[in-house]
């Protein structure tokens, strides 16, 4: 039986991350970067996501087979109280739960943060995602015609959005990820993987 965990990604796990992401780069438009990332880049963006956000990586028998994180939505103050997630997960390990599991967690995670809304930019068509966040409460918002070009052609976006709590007049300041009780997140992250099968 295999054993599975979810847990806070380190920068050190970036090499192993890179072995899921970097393909992505080079052979789908699930990501509109060209170049693959190098470990000490990828290690740099791990650091800064973990200062404020929560990214999380599911192990299956010790290999990191999936990550999910936040980030921020928009950098003006105004803007404060949205985020945007992302997901990857080796494709050998698809259909197993793993992007429910950390999606679940994820996003239990930010609204304990004071998050209000969510955000996902999905370049379409792709069936699975859209049917993975419609899933989790996302509703179409938006979309860009034609806003990427990569491999020889332009690329369309659509924009998906997850309200995580009633919205009130004079929100107080979220927190930070290292301000969220760590014996709460351990509890999220256990239970997420708990449906992974």
């Amino acid at each position: 039986m295999s054993h599975i965990t979810i847990r806070m990604a380190t920068i050190e796990d970036a090499e192993e991350i890179l072995k899921i992401y970097n393909p992505y780069i080079l052979n789908s438009v699930i990501t509109f970067e060209y170049e693959e990332v190098s470990v000490e880049e990828f290690r740099k963006r791990i650091s800064d996501v973990l200062s404020a956000f929560p990214w999380l990586v599911c192990l299956i028998d010790d290999k990191i087979v999936g990550y999910s994180y936040c980030s921020h939505h928009h950098v003006r103050s105004a803007y404060g109280w949205d985020c945007q997630c992302a997901i990857y997960l080796d494709p050998d390990y698809h259909k197993r739960g793993i992007g429910n599991a950390l999606y679940e967690a994820l996003f239990h995670i930010v609204k304990l943060q004071g998050y209000y809304n969510v955000y996902s930019l999905i370049c379409v068509p792709n069936e699975g995602s859209v049917a993975l966040h419609k899933k989790h409460g996302f509703k179409d918002v938006g979309y860009h015609s034609n806003t990427a070009y990569k491999f020889g052609q332009w690329r369309h976006l659509a924009v998906m959005e997850k309200t995580l709590q009633d919205i009130f007049d004079d929100p107080t300041p979220v927190k930070r990820i290292n301000e969220i009780d760590k014996g709460i997140i351990d509890k999220i992250i256990k239970d997420a993987a708990g449906r992974i099968h």
